[in-house]
């Protein structure tokens, strides 16, 4: 049951782990506030499309869908630029040229924005060490320090607490928690490369599928 002005701000790119986070956040008994953004990242449209379906399967209490443009003129990443090539091979030890310079800071700074505006006491990302495939900005360390500069730059009534309720966990958990929770994932999207039929191939892909297999479950998205 929810309670009143019980309110958790929700990063949600339209993704399994971020999806997740957002279904535990209602669980929780919050109010989700949903939070979408447009970074010119290549499957765009269709995160989107599956942000919008999340919301509207979840009962979002408000949405926003805000657009931040000046990524694809920093590029510097596979998933702005399309003259960098998006990984096939596999996770290696460097992080990869999917990586957006400090994207989660700056999603976070705009999220603690409306957090406080709407005051909301939580924010949730489903940042994941396992499969951050090495970035920098998806751990358990980087977010609680963002925590603690959140609330020391908002007003001195405004506590916000981020929670990263999957951090910790493997792809083969996420699948078998979202299962759990009856997370629609036939909804959400994990692929680097295609807005059609998911390539099966990119980092993304291979993680995504490797979690469903451990799990001993079936991904309902469609693949090449």
């Amino acid at each position: 049951m929810k309670t009143k002005d019980k309110k958790a701000l929700c990063i949600m790119s339209g993704g399994m782990d971020s999806t997740l986070s957002a279904y535990m956040m209602r669980d929780e008994g919050y109010e989700i506030i949903a939070l979408h953004f447009n970074y010119s990242q290549l499957t765009q449209k269709k995160e989107l499309a599956c942000f919008k379906a999340i919301c509207n399967d979840l009962g979002v209490y408000e949405k926003y869908n805000l657009d931040l443009d000046f990524f694809s003129k920093i590029g510097a990443s596979a998933l702005l630029d399309k003259e960098i090539k998006v990984p096939i091979g596999g996770l290696g030890d460097e992080v990869p040229s999917t990586y957006v310079p400090f994207r989660n800071g700056i999603f976070l700074s705009i999220a603690a924005a409306i957090a406080e505006k709407e005051g909301a006491s939580v924010m949730s990302i489903g940042v994941v060490e396992e499969d951050g495939s090495g970035y920098p900005d998806c751990t358990d360390s980087f977010i609680r320090s963002m925590q603690k500069s959140i609330n020391l730059g908002t007003k001195d009534e405004t506590e916000i607490e981020i929670k990263m309720p999957l951090v910790h966990l493997s792809k083969s958990q996420i699948v078998q928690a979202s299962l759990e929770l009856n997370v629609p994932l036939h909804l959400t999207w994990s692929c680097y490369k295609s807005e059609t039929k998911a390539c099966g191939v990119c980092d993304s892909c291979r993680l995504r599928l490797r979690g469903f297999e451990l799990a001993g479950a079936r991904d309902p998205i469609a693949y090449e």
